[in-house]
């Protein structure tokens, strides 16, 4: 009984704890219930009731706690209590607590464990409908369509099945199910609004258009904000569907895009819209957003947007836009349409891509029976003309033989003359004028003589030359622009030829027409004082330089000092002192202050004035110690002084001459005049040491040392090259360091060269460069600095450039050095340097145009380098007013570059479309601008992504030969589809 009495006491306390924690789980206090239940399963007996049902409820409350161990509990309490009523009520119950949750995955895990046999016939529908909806929500389409249709007549759930089965409908576009399904609950307040939307859809679907703007616009007027773009976008397609393009304007421009993204058909039915409205701006910004896609619509809105750009002018554009459409293959007709559009654009504004007559031919090619073949194919010929593509058009010619196209040929080959002569390709360039010398036109028949006359003249080829432009004087109008030069060149000519007395008449008719170009008039009539002082007119060659020095003209210093020296050669040597006084005086920055000096020094000696020819010596010692002229006069210095008896000061002049400028001619006649110093000063033995000393000098070979010499000399002398190279390396082998080593390795050098041994010549030049500067000096410079330069050894040039610019007496070779040197410092980076050498050669009075040009070009690239972008631009604005070929598409490239940084993205472009037009066969530059055009276009106030893209995706497929355009291109194309992709979903980013 005490047993038993106590037993009934703990299912007592069991019962109440079990009833309070009942009470607990009730009011969703289920940590505390949990508790209690857990004290009631541990104190009940295991066979126990109410410890199943603690169990139970513990497994409840670890699921509404989301404990980690709910599941197993629940497990458990299914393992312990198998044949447990509630064990059904357990899995449904967990899945009604996860369906409340919105937990639709884990509902299904545990209602698909429920037995429905086991619960009762509310709890079953119950079961399917919650399992149907959370079938819905993990888009298990098919098996939610089950679950519902079972439930669409039931009185609870009916409609709501109804709605859910007729919406999966929809969703599978099975738009009749979905229809009859949906209409039977369309006045169901409940549903109403989602309904009437999907019946909308459906019926614009089936294009019931009319109807669906009938609903629409009701539907519109209560219309949740966020339902309205939805719905506007299905009337506004309505509009569009039955051609109301006005209408369907103001509707599809209320869409806001699935996630705020528009698609490419989006953006193509608003414009088209714009488009048949004539809004061809508005077409414009909306056809230009649909990129990254190539389908029947992309190629329709490119084909629509050439049009767009045709009524807008901006043919550029619309090149592009219907290259694109030519692309696709999706309507036939548009493509061969938008082939023949981009086919004569390309012919009217050029092709970027590719040669304008490769884009014609193609056309040809793929339509032969195009009714506008005739048309295409007649423009074939001036296209390669208008692109100066010269050579191409030859090309074409010749395999399209016709007694016209040879006439023609003749033509163009002048052109490609002209072309190559301004690339400095002058042998080759001579064949085409000799084949432009047959053209039927006589004004291009006349000026290819007189280019052919010029490019003889720069070869060298002077008698050629003369009879040219003697044919062309005879033949040619007077009209013809190189008419007004033809004296000038024939003068030229015949100088050179040394046929002074007709150089000069020549050059005085060149004066005699008064050309505008006074730096060609002074050049003229200094040439014409060089003609008569070459035939010993000195009078006249007086008054003709005078006529330049009075007028301060162009290279007015080198009249100074001819003037001078004509006096001389009159015997009037005080007006030759007073010439090379003005000259030192007015020109002090002049190549020709060394050249008075020592003519000064000459003629203050032959006027017995020895103290003024002294000082004139003297002051070319101090002031150009590296002159040709320096080791003469000190010699003749040294001469005044042994004539006056001041033998000393005369031997330190001869001395210095042997110390400095061993093995000249100088030296070894310092060295005779040093022996009558000696004797005189009675230390003949002081001579004997000194003259020891001397490498160059000895006296018991000096007699086979000249024979040797002079017998490899006269070879020279009867130009018997071979003979004349046989000897001096003889000479050289015998006597290395002989009394005329100096001249036998100069000869020696030259003949080499001109024998096309130049790399041979190398050691015999540096020979001559490693002693003092003589008279061959300057020459020597400036041969192996050529030779260095065709190997692009700019390095060991260098330093030869910057002696030639010191030691050179000759302006056109101080022009060489530096116009080397300028490019020399640009090609190793030393951009200072660079720009330095540029403006010495801009101060020059004459430089051949080319050169003009490369300085600037130097000093608009260098400037560039170093960040200076006025000074830049300045000097690329200068190239480009009179550059032509490469340099000239260079510099509209900066110009582009310029006015896109200052944000004139349409000048920009405009410059870069003359680049593509005229000069489209220098592609770096031309790729380069592609790019900067990109960006115009994209950063217009009316962006156009799709040119920007284009021209990009363009660049990449085709300049694949240059590197940093490519990447470049890339990387801008990045930038740009990352931030469309923002507003268009049809855009497809690149990877990384």
């Amino acid at each position: 009984m005490q047993v038993c009495g106590q037993q009934t006491s703990i299912n007592t306390n069991s019962q109440a704890n079990f009833n309070h924690a009942l009470k607990l789980f009730n009011s969703k206090a289920y940590a505390g219930a949990q508790k209690y239940f857990v004290e009631v399963s541990e104190d009940a007996n295991n066979k126990s009731g109410i410890k199943a049902d603690a169990d139970y409820y513990d497994a409840m409350c670890a699921i509404r706690l989301n404990q980690t161990d709910a599941d197993k509990k629940v497990l458990a309490f299914v393992e312990d209590y198998p044949n447990s009523r509630k064990k059904d009520k357990a899995y449904f119950t967990v899945g009604n607590y996860y369906f409340a949750n919105k937990k639709a995955a884990y509902a299904l895990k545990w209602y698909s464990k429920v037995n429905p046999d086991a619960l009762s016939v509310g709890n079953k529908k119950e079961l399917d409908f919650k399992m149907g909806y959370a079938f819905l929500a993990t888009r298990n389409l098919d098996l939610a369509k089950n679950k519902f249709i079972a439930l669409i007549n039931d009185p609870k759930y009916g409609n709501d099945s109804r709605y859910y089965f007729g919406y999966i409908s929809y969703k599978q576009e099975d738009y009749e199910v979905a229809e009859k399904t949906l209409e039977e609950i369309a006045n169901d307040e409940a549903y109403k609004s989602e309904v009437t939307y999907y019946l909308l859809d459906i019926s614009f679907k089936a294009g019931r258009f009319e109807k669906c703007i009938e609903v629409g616009l009701k539907l519109l007027d209560k219309a949740k904000p966020k339902e309205v773009s939805e719905i506007s976008k299905i009337i506004g397609e309505s509009y569009f569907n039955l051609e109301k393009y006005e209408d369907a304007i103001s509707y599809l421009r209320v869409y806001r895009g699935k996630k705020g993204k528009w698609n490419n058909t989006d953006y193509y039915q608003l414009g088209y819209a714009y488009f048949k409205q004539n809004d061809f701006e508005n077409a414009v910004n909306n056809f230009n957003k649909i990129i990254d896609e190539k389908n029947n619509v992309s190629q329709k809105a490119y084909y629509n947007l050439g049009e767009c750009y045709i009524y807008l002018e901006k043919k550029p554009e619309a090149l592009n836009a219907f290259k694109s459409a030519s692309e696709m293959n999706f309507d036939l007709k548009v493509t061969e349409d938008a082939s023949l559009n981009y086919a004569k654009l390309s012919y009217e504004e050029g092709n970027p891509y590719k040669s304008v007559a490769e884009v014609l031919q193609d056309f040809l090619i793929t339509y032969p029976k195009s009714p506008s073949y005739e048309e295409i194919n007649g423009l074939v010929v001036t296209s390669y003309l208008y692109q100066q593509d010269y050579q191409g058009a030859l090309d074409y010619l010749g395999k399209n033989k016709s007694k016209q196209n040879l006439n023609l040929s003749y033509e163009v080959s002048y052109f490609r003359a002209i072309q190559l002569f301004n690339l400095n390709k002058l042998t080759e360039a001579l064949s085409y004028f000799k084949e432009g010398k047959k053209a039927l036109e006589t004004a291009i028949k006349a000026a290819a003589i007189y280019w052919s006359a010029e490019t003889n003249y720069r070869l060298g080829n002077f008698q050629t030359a003369l009879d040219e432009f003697i044919n062309f004087k005879k033949t040619a109008s007077k009209e013809i622009e190189e008419y007004q030069l033809i004296n000038y060149n024939i003068g030229y000519s015949y100088f050179k030829l040394k046929k002074y007395p007709t150089a000069a008449k020549e050059f005085q008719n060149f004066i005699n027409t008064k050309n505008e170009d006074m730096t060609m008039n002074d050049d003229a009539t200094i040439r014409m004082g060089d003609s008569f002082f070459a035939t010993k007119e000195y009078r006249k060659s007086i008054e003709a330089y005078k006529k330049v020095v009075d007028q301060y003209g162009a290279s007015a210093d080198y009249a100074q000092y001819q003037m001078a020296m004509s006096y001389g050669f009159l015997e009037k040597n005080n007006a030759k002192i007073r010439e090379l006084e003005n000259l030192l005086t007015n020109f002090e920055l002049s190549n020709f202050r060394d050249d008075a000096l020592f003519q000064l020094g000459n003629t203050y000696s032959a006027q017995k004035d020895t103290k003024n020819a002294h000082n004139a010596y003297k002051k070319l010692f101090q002031n150009f110690p590296k002159s040709s002229y320096t080791a003469r006069a000190l010699l003749r210095d040294g001469l005044l002084f042994y004539n006056d008896n001041k033998n000393v000061k005369a031997l330190k002049n001869y001395q210095e001459i042997v110390a400095k400028y061993p093995n000249s001619s100088e030296a070894r006649e310092a060295v005779n005049n040093a022996k009558n110093v000696y004797i005189d000063l009675g230390t003949v033995d002081e001579y004997a040491v000194w003259v020891r000393g001397i490498s160059f000098v000895n006296i018991t070979d000096a007699e086979l040392d000249n024979t040797t010499y002079e017998s490899a000399e006269n070879k020279f002398l009867a130009n018997d090259v071979p003979k004349a190279i046989e000897g001096f390396k003889k000479y050289i082998q015998a006597f290395p360091k002989g009394l005329h080593a100096l001249q036998a390795n100069f000869y020696l050098a030259q003949l080499l060269v001109k024998t096309n041994l130049e790399e041979d010549a190398i050691a015999n030049y540096q020979y001559v460069l490693a002693l003092p500067q003589s008279e061959f000096s300057e020459e020597a410079l400036n041969k192996l600095s050529q030779i260095l330069l065709k190997k692009e050894q700019w390095a060991i040039a260098i330093p030869l450039l910057e002696r030639l610019e010191q030691e050179a007496n000759l302006t056109l070779n101080i022009v060489y050095a530096q116009s080397n040197l300028m490019k020399g410092y640009y090609q190793s980076q030393e951009y200072k340097k660079a720009v330095n050498y540029a403006e010495k050669i801009l101060l020059q009075d004459k430089i051949d145009a080319i050169v003009e040009y490369d300085a600037k070009i130097i000093i608009a690239r260098s400037a560039f380098q170093t960040e200076d972008y006025l000074k830049a631009e300045e000097f690329y604005t200068e190239v480009e007013r009179n550059a032509n070929g490469e340099l000239k598409a260079e510099a509209l490239y900066y110009s582009a570059y310029f006015s896109n940084k200052k944000k004139l993205y349409e000048v920009s472009n405009k410059t870069i479309q003359r680049i593509t037009s005229d000069f489209s066969s220098y592609k770096y530059w031309g790729s380069k601008s592609f790019i900067i055009m990109a960006k115009n276009y994209y950063a217009l106030e009316d962006s156009d992504p799709y040119q920007a893209t284009y021209i990009l995706e363009n660049i990449i497929k085709n300049f694949t030969q240059f590197d940093d355009v490519i990447n470049d291109a890339k990387s801008e194309l990045k930038k740009i589809k990352l931030n469309e992709a923002k507003t268009n979903n049809s855009v497809i980013t690149p990877k990384n």
